[in-house]
């Protein structure tokens, strides 16, 4: 199998399974009987946010790149558009008004990861030399951009500046449009190995899954709940680095047969309120290997969204207590055209 951007694919991958350009990957299973598979899952009608306050986890210790958002008003007669009286302007007008902006780094908190956000050095082209690409052949540089790749815009007059990156292909707006909703299956590895640091592989996750007969169908979305948000929520964005990385269940991105689970699963996305779904960096692997090997896999290989520190708490103490774990999961992100990646409201009803 091939195609114009692509001679070979990686091992064990989807690349060209729903046509030479697709770029919404596993989400293709999200069909409309998934959905209503989701829509049936609703008993009580009670919803549950899965987002934290965006200015959450707080400051950048968690990553340095990333910075809490910061909010200002707009600008209106050169003066702050906040509480702004209009019969500043005409006497005869009662408004006070407020408009503002937000400078926001897209996965500073309750995020998804599109598939333009990790790719590999792969051989696609079959001539021995690896280059930079992403899910189904798409290629850095030509379909992801960075700023010496992008064209001159032209001035539009935004004073907030003009594009200097963007994905062309595998954008975030790729899921806003396709508008994610179906069934979501909770996974409560908080509820087993508690807040201590554990490396869960796939012997581990099936424990789980069978003792609290949790079963992941093709189409589904898989959710983990490890208790590491709801850590970042006591800490009141002032998090404690050490103690973080060194609490909480992660998935052990360096097990084969955990890759192999979600392969076989036909899961859409891998979501978890912690940090990266997988351990931050994984175990060390023998040669030379993606630092994030179930990024790689997921992102990569299967066109598998992950969702990273949602909030799934309260989620995981009701469905528990009803002795339930599958709901209608609505998580889009930002309808962002050109974005890597996007902060989530997402909503679980049950």
């Amino acid at each position: 199998m091939s195609n114009p951007r692509w001679k070979r694919r990686p091992h064990g991958s989807t690349w060209g399974d729903w046509g030479p350009d697709d770029q919404l990957g596993r989400l293709n299973l999200l069909t409309p009987e998934k959905v209503k598979q989701g829509v049936a899952e609703v008993k009580d009608g009670l919803s549950f946010c899965l987002s934290l306050p965006l200015d959450y986890p707080g400051g950048n210790l968690l990553n340095p790149r990333r910075h809490p958002p910061v909010i200002k008003p707009t600008e209106r007669s050169r003066q702050p558009n906040m509480n702004y009286a209009l019969f500043c302007d005409d006497p005869n007008l009662t408004d006070v008004v407020c408009d503002d902006v937000v400078i926001l780094t897209l996965q500073y908190s309750t995020q998804w990861d599109s598939l333009s956000h990790v790719g590999q050095m792969f051989d696609a082209d079959g001539d021995g030399k690896p280059e930079a690409v992403y899910y189904n052949g798409y290629r850095a540089g030509i379909d992801i951009l960075g700023p010496a790749e992008m064209p001159k815009e032209p001035d539009t007059g935004n004073p907030h500046g003009q594009s200097t990156s963007r994905a062309t292909k595998l954008g975030v707006e790729n899921m806003a449009a396709k508008a994610i909703q179906g069934r979501g299956v909770l996974i409560d590895l908080h509820a087993h190995f508690g807040r201590e640091r554990k490396l869960v592989g796939y012997d581990d996750l099936m424990r789980v899954m069978e003792k609290d007969n949790v079963v992941v169908e093709s189409g589904d979305m898989a959710l983990f709940h490890t208790g590491f948000a709801a850590m970042l929520l006591e800490m009141e964005r002032n998090p404690d680095k050490d103690k973080l990385h060194g609490a909480c269940s992660v998935l052990n991105g360096r097990d084969q047969k955990l890759l192999k689970w979600i392969t076989d699963s036909g899961v859409v996305s891998m979501i978890a309120d912690n940090y990266a779904v997988e351990a931050h960096p994984a175990e060390p692997g023998e040669g030379c290997c993606s630092m994030l090997p179930l990024h790689e896999h997921c992102l990569f290989k299967l066109g598998v969204n992950l969702g990273e520190i949602w909030y799934l708490t309260e989620l995981a103490d009701y469905l528990r207590k009803n002795k339930r774990n599958r709901f209608l999961l609505t998580a889009p992100p930002l309808r962002l055209p050109g974005a890597v990646g996007s902060p989530a409201t997402p909503v679980a009803t049950v």
